[in-house]
């Protein structure tokens, strides 16, 4: 098994573009799981051969360059992302009225409820029902009813405040 990890880090380090550095550990157990799911299903002991392994590396380095781009995994500040809302080149009246939805955004997901409020927020943010139910270890229901029940709540304020779809 030693010898397993030994050759799949070191198809992970060839593979990883730096940006991604910071999950090589995560990308290195995806592949051992994977591999150990194969090794089960076959009879005896499981030899995995160097250009099958290079390809169980690839696939995971780029499942999890697609999650990183589909989450816009970039630390930020709050004020941060009310100000990139606001698109420079539209104008000064459709500019400002984007900074003034943000921040109507941003007023009506810190009252709601918090289970709401954590499930909203990943799913706007592009997480799938299952990545949601999956990050939050909360069941594929609970996390598609606090999703749509934290929209019709996020709506319902937006509505009270003056903005309407």
């Amino acid at each position: 098994m030693d010898d397993l990890r030994r050759r799949v880090v070191a198809a992970v380090r060839r593979n990883c573009p730096a940006w991604l550095a910071a999950q090589t550990e995560d990308i290195v157990q995806n592949v051992l799981l994977k591999l150990l799911k194969t090794s089960r299903k076959a009879e005896g002991e499981k030899r995995f051969s160097a250009v099958y392994l290079e390809k169980s590396v690839y696939g995971a380095v780029v499942d999890e360059i697609r999650r990183a781009c589909r989450r816009k995994e970039k630390p930020v500040e709050d004020e941060q992302v009310v100000a990139q809302v606001a698109a420079p080149d539209e104008g000064p009246e459709r500019g400002a009225r984007s900074l003034e939805i943000a921040r109507a955004i941003q007023s009506c997901l810190v009252r709601l409820v918090r289970s709401r409020r954590l499930a909203v927020t990943l799913y706007l943010e592009g997480c799938t029902l299952p990545e949601t139910a999956l990050y939050l270890r909360w069941t594929a229901k609970k996390a598609e009813n606090l999703v749509y029940r934290g929209l019709a709540d996020l709506r319902t304020c937006l509505r009270r405040r003056g903005f309407e779809p």
